[in-house]
């Protein structure tokens, strides 16, 4: 790599290195920027030409980096990051007064559990904001919340513990089985074998607490028959509801079923670890006050009591 004056360097270029670095193609990251894909080429060109150095090069579908660009990426993020957080620490963000949209990613038992209590905050407090829920892979939430796909994740993501993310603990969950009030199983003996006799429905995108207690259940042997795979999450309560089918179902959200009758639960009749659901943020964007303000709100609107 040939060095450079800095005044000579596009900070610019910085974000589409980012950009190809985290989606590895030239046209996905064009789709994060806004840019149009012969755009993201010519900087990387202009890259490459400042740097000496081709930097990512075509292997099979993907862009891989060079040594220099694996050199360079740590580097290159701290940088835009501290250039980032000192322009958002100048800015003062008053929550009555704001357009901003807001991005948090979430599954679908993430929305029913959180959407209504943080959309009667923001009706609340910042009218002319506005909020998007974001689905992902949830490999794929540290990336999106260090590129700004998503500003906030909410979810059991034991992944992100090690990463550059924070997580600020909202409840810790658990897993029941969900029936409906007069289904057979509701009272009597209640075994491992009777549970396992019982006809489930299961999700095919579930929540990664889900999947941990279906992994398990599996490991265990149990021989639990799935009659009945949906896609979404928000159709198995009136599944439930309206047939002798059961589901294994995060207690935190029935709990906001039980108001409405007729759903009962039992605890399982074996041993699940419970698990924490957390808000969590990338530090790269620890001094945005926006930021800041919603997640300090959202904490405590959903954080279980002490």
């Amino acid at each position: 790599m040939t060095p450079m004056h800095p005044s000579r360097f596009d900070l610019n270029l910085v974000k589409v290195f980012l950009a190809i670095w985290d989606t590895r193609s030239l046209t996905d990251a064009g789709l994060r920027l806004g840019l149009t894909q012969p755009a993201v080429s010519h900087a990387l060109r202009r890259l490459r030409e400042q740097l000496s150095d081709p930097l990512f090069q075509r292997v099979g579908n993907q862009m891989e980096p060079t040594e220099t660009a694996t050199n360079l990426r740590v580097p290159f993020e701290t940088a835009l990051s501290l250039l980032e957080q000192t322009l958002q620490g100048a800015q003062v963000f008053d929550p009555a007064q704001s357009t901003r949209g807001f991005k948090i990613a979430m599954t679908d038992s993430g929305e029913f559990f959180a959407m209504p209590r943080i959309l009667a905050l923001l009706e609340a407090e910042a009218p002319n904001a506005t909020l998007s829920s974001v689905r992902l892979d949830p490999a794929e939430t540290e990336i999106a919340l260090r590129s700004g796909q998503a500003d906030l994740a909410i979810g059991y993501l034991p992944q992100l513990e090690a990463s550059r993310c924070h997580g600020r603990l909202l409840l810790r969950d658990r897993m029941i089985c969900l029936m409906r009030e007069g289904h057979p199983a509701r009272a009597g003996d209640w075994t491992t074998e009777a549970f396992a006799r019982l006809a489930f429905v299961d999700v095919s995108r579930a929540a990664t607490g889900y999947q941990m207690a279906r992994g398990l259940i599996e490991e265990a042997g149990l021989g639990i028959v799935t009659r009945a795979r949906l896609e979404h999450f928000t159709i198995v309560p009136e599944v439930v509801l309206q047939t002798n089918y059961v589901a294994i179902f995060p207690h935190s959200i029935f709990t906001r079923l039980a108001g409405r009758g007729g759903f009962h639960a039992r605890d399982l009749p074996f041993d699940l670890p419970s698990y924490e659901i957390k808000l969590w943020a990338h530090d790269s964007f620890a001094a945005d006050p926006a930021l800041g303000w919603l997640g300090d709100r959202i904490v405590t609107a959903l954080r279980e009591p002490a």
